[in-house]
């Protein structure tokens, strides 16, 4: 057979499952890339910690913080950089980019080195995402995008077990090196051998990315890109108009609502997940890795649902409603106090959580054109990024907080219809998180609501290709 891009290739199960030979290679890249991500971030908060000189929570904070900023200053930047030049050319850029610096890591003793390194880092991350989400289009038939984003919220997140597993791995074999005066020359210890794994994994990222045959643009589409300009006057005036349609579109501002804040309820659990198990269930380590099998678990569940069913299902209406139902999920786990209740529910926010990046990525495949698509997904995962982050840093200091407020003013119990609740800093903070979740759901529902003119929400996908465009 003969596939869009011209390229004769067996009809296969690898087109059956990834919708082209082309699409499947890239999704092998952007597994590589991300379990090559997950393995840096763990291994520089490990450096921080050990680097930090008894202040382990302040140098932990200051590289997250490294990890965060550029997207305070520089989300639509990248993407209007992504927009005028040769996708492809970013890509294989930032990853050789993300090598170097990853093996110059293991010589770094200070923390202001490992604070400029996480923030170029980063730098590179935020031009590489927006590059890959905005050919996925060029890549897949339309009706296969929402499959397509199932594979890739599996590449993005499915990858953090294994990257913890290769750095548990790593950390053993350093240790089997001993104190050989090479081994201390080339930095063979735990985080070294991390950062050289993690280096290597780029540079084969680069590999593949380089063999993929992507489409070119139309000459409309490369003329409003401006690629290769460096006029200050049409960056400015391009970043103002990717934030006008980030703000204007009804489905977009929707979708950049919904996963920006959906992701804080899951990066919360990580940090606060083992304080709960040992303040309020009174449970364990393997409790623990329990309540993260029941998240991962549901998470793959939901995604394959999202899959089977996307010719079936109203888009516009399960996005919102997955959200309402992944913050109350955590508000009921975070009412339970034992682990036999806190699992399944743990389980259900998992559940909702895969079809809300699914159908979230489709919305915005099949709702922004080619020419802004490198803008919109710039920003979109330098928020969710931001949050996952931020969720990281920031939960165990308001847990601490609330839990000090609690102490203070209920004696971290309440009395409730005639049964005493425990209120620690940790159930208050998942709280707040689930109602974050919530509220963000009630707000996309709103935003797809009053976008109802472009895509009816009484309908399902294959009637809204099928229906003439509304007199309304």
């Amino acid at each position: 057979m003969t596939d869009a891009l011209g390229a004769s290739r067996p009809s296969g199960r690898i087109e059956r499952v990834f919708g082209s030979f082309e699409f499947f290679k890239l999704w092998v890249a952007q597994v590589i890339s991300a379990t090559g991500d997950w393995l840096g971030l763990i291994a520089i908060i490990s450096l921080a910690a050990r680097i930090s000189k008894g202040s382990e929570g302040t140098a932990i904070a200051l590289v997250l913080g490294a990890r965060i900023a550029p997207g305070f200053f520089l989300a639509t930047a990248a993407g209007v950089i992504v927009d005028r030049l040769n996708r492809k050319r970013v890509m294989l850029v930032c990853d050789v980019g993300r090598a170097l610096v990853l093996f110059a890591l293991p010589f770094v003793d200070s923390l202001l080195g490992l604070v400029i390194a996480s923030f170029v880092l980063e730098l590179f991350t935020m031009l590489w995402s927006p590059a890959k989400e905005a050919i996925v289009p060029n890549l897949v038939p339309t009706d296969r995008l929402t499959t397509a984003n199932s594979l890739n919220v599996a590449a993005a997140y499915g990858t953090f077990p294994l990257a913890a597993g290769i750095a548990a791995l790593l950390a053993k074999l350093a240790e089997n090196f001993g104190d050989e005066g090479w081994v201390d020359t080339w930095r063979l210890n735990q985080e070294g051998l991390a950062f050289y794994v993690d280096g290597v994994s780029f540079l084969v990222t680069a590999l593949i990315v380089w063999n993929i045959a992507i489409p070119r643009r139309s000459s409309a589409e490369r003329k409003s890109g401006e690629r290769g300009s460096l006029d200050l006057s049409g960056a400015v005036r391009e970043l103002r108009e990717g934030w006008q349609f980030i703000a204007v579109n009804p489905i977009v501002r929707a979708v950049n609502i919904g996963l920006a804040t959906g992701v804080v309820g899951g990066g919360m659990l990580v940090p606060l997940g083992e304080i709960f198990v040992n303040q309020v269930i009174s449970g364990d380590a393997a409790d623990f890795n329990l309540i993260l099998f029941a998240l991962g678990t549901g998470m793959a569940l939901g995604v394959v649902a999202a899959s089977v069913l996307q010719n079936k299902i109203n888009r516009a209406r399960i996005f919102p409603l997955a959200l309402v139902v992944a913050g109350a999920a955590l508000m009921a786990a975070g009412s339970a106090s034992v682990l036999f209740i806190v699992v399944p529910f743990i389980g259900l926010v998992g559940f909702a959580a895969g079809p809300i990046y699914v159908l979230g990525f489709t919305l915005l495949h099949e709702n922004v054109d080619d020419e802004l698509r490198g803008r919109v997904f710039s920003a979109l995962l330098v928020l969710v990024r931001f949050c996952l982050l931020l969720a990281l840093a920031v939960a165990p200091l308001i847990s601490d907080l609330l839990d000090g407020l609690s102490n203070r003013w209920w004696g971290r119990e309440v009395d409730l219809i005639g049964l005493t609740v425990a209120v620690p800093g940790v159930r208050l903070t998942l709280w707040l998180s689930a109602v974050i979740i919530i509220s963000a759901g009630m707000l996309a529902s709103w935003s797809l609501r009053a976008g109802s003119g472009a895509f009816r929400s009484d309908l399902s996908p294959d009637e809204n290709d099928a229906m003439e465009p509304p007199d309304q």
